[in-house]
């Protein structure tokens, strides 16, 4: 049985990764916005952004990011203490979910291109991969 000290550093690294890629994602979000205006001219308003990220096509290969922080928030928020193991998963999934990669996924694909066009998020990149060299 690991220790509680075990499970607290794992804890701590899911709030760092989670950090992290919260940071990310919203710099991907950022700057996809701006390629998107360049196509289809300016965003007006905060709620047309929202619906653009939530339906539109253009901004689908971000979802599964979304859709990963929010598990990771259930997580990190749960009543009931969680399991090492469901941890260590998290932190697996996180890691293969944000591989740049030309023959990979939507996400994958973008994600490469998006760092090869923009310098800090392929500094961001690089900052979220160390959080996984030490394991």
């Amino acid at each position: 049985m690991p220790s509680d000290s075990s499970s607290n550093a794992k804890m701590q690294q899911l709030r760092t990764v989670r950090k992290k890629l919260l940071a990310l994602h919203k710099a991907l979000l950022d700057s996809e916005k701006g390629i998107y205006e360049q196509f289809y001219g300016r965003i007006q308003t905060t709620g047309e952004y929202f619906r653009l990220v939530t339906s539109h096509d253009w901004f689908s290969w971000l979802r599964p990011i979304s859709q990963f922080i929010v598990q990771m928030d259930d997580v990190l928020h749960a009543k009931e203490p969680i399991a090492p193991e469901t941890i260590d998963q998290l932190l697996q999934q996180a890691e293969q979910l944000m591989q740049p990669d030309a023959e990979g996924t939507s996400l994958n694909k973008r994600y490469l291109h998006a760092i090869q066009r923009d310098p800090n998020i392929a500094l961001m990149h690089a900052d979220f991969t160390r959080q996984f060299a030490s394991q």
